[in-house]
């Protein structure tokens, strides 16, 4: 399955959001046989000067460090004694550290709430930001505690106009087989609010005719991924509403819910869209957003 190369990367913090996220990943790791790389990132060296003046006995930020991903690892190895775990601390910026681990790795994990992050915010920066932007699909670990513990035996892909056999349905098509799990695919469907019924093709019923074009988007979308995965169980569910309200309704029922990211290139990297920016704050269980190659 999984090579040495290409691990599991996830974003510690010491934080109980990273907590979550860490234990979360150890079993992701554990169904996809792939190492788990526990990185601790932050500016700390910035600071020391200013720390200085607060006058000895002040814990080093390093040593504070090392003792969160030793803690973590710990954790992983009481948790998957099979998986493999290396450590590393990174004295640079969250968000760029990540990023970069995110061009060698399986998938970054990251939990919804950082450390420094303000209390009510719904969704933290870094991992907001790492979302946005990452090469690789990153999965952000909220939710409830059945979504959390993976009690539900589904997941969910949000079918997008770009799906046809995109990363994110790759993606969502081996993560159900390693988990032996139903996949559910979603379609959300809207009749536009101009339409007359004198149109020629929506002569009877308008909605049987958008809710047909979705449902022959989702065979095309996953027609060459079920051919490879014959043994994943699938539903097809074109559901008439708008996309983010369809997907964080249903994600109350779901372990995962994946979504494809249009990596545009702009000055501004955040490259979500309105349904993955919903999503990340507000689903029921943990989101892979999956960036579209190129």
């Amino acid at each position: 399955m999984g090579t040495m190369e290409s691990p599991l990367v996830v974003g510690v913090d010491g934080s109980e959001s990273s907590l979550r996220a860490t234990d979360w990943a150890a079993d992701e790791a554990l169904r996809h046989d792939v190492p788990l790389r526990l990185v601790y990132a932050s500016q700390w060296q910035r600071y020391e000067g200013a720390a200085l003046a607060t006058g000895p006995g002040r814990p080093d930020e390093q040593v504070i460090a090392e003792n969160i991903v030793g803690t973590a690892a710990e954790r992983v190895r009481h948790r998957t004694p099979a998986v493999k775990v290396v450590t590393d601390v990174l004295p640079e910026d969250t968000v760029g550290a990540l990023l970069r681990e995110g061009h060698f790795a399986f998938a970054l994990v990251t939990g919804s709430r950082g450390r420094g992050d303000i209390a009510g915010l719904l969704l933290g920066s870094v991992s907001l930001s790492v979302a946005a932007r990452a090469h690789c699909p990153v999965i952000v670990v909220r939710g409830d505690k059945a979504g959390l513990a993976g009690t539900h035996e589904r997941i969910m892909l949000g079918v997008g106009d770009a799906d046809i056999d995109s990363a994110a349905v790759r993606f969502a098509f081996r993560e159900a087989e390693v988990r032996g799990c139903t996949l559910d695919l979603v379609r959300a469907w809207r009749r536009p609010s101009h339409e007359t019924t004198d149109h020629p093709l929506l002569v009877g019923d308008p909605a049987h005719y958008h809710e047909d074009r979705a449902t022959a988007l989702l065979e095309e979308a996953v027609k060459a991924a079920a051919r490879d995965h014959p043994g994943v169980r699938v539903r097809r569910d074109p559901v008439e509403g708008t996309a983010r309200k369809v997907l964080v309704a249903r994600s109350a029922a779901a372990d995962l819910l994946i979504v494809g990211a249009r990596r545009r290139h702009s000055h501004f990297g955040l490259q979500l869209g309105r349904v993955g920016h919903t999503v990340l704050h507000h689903a029921s269980c943990p989101v892979a957003v999956v960036p579209q190659k190129a």
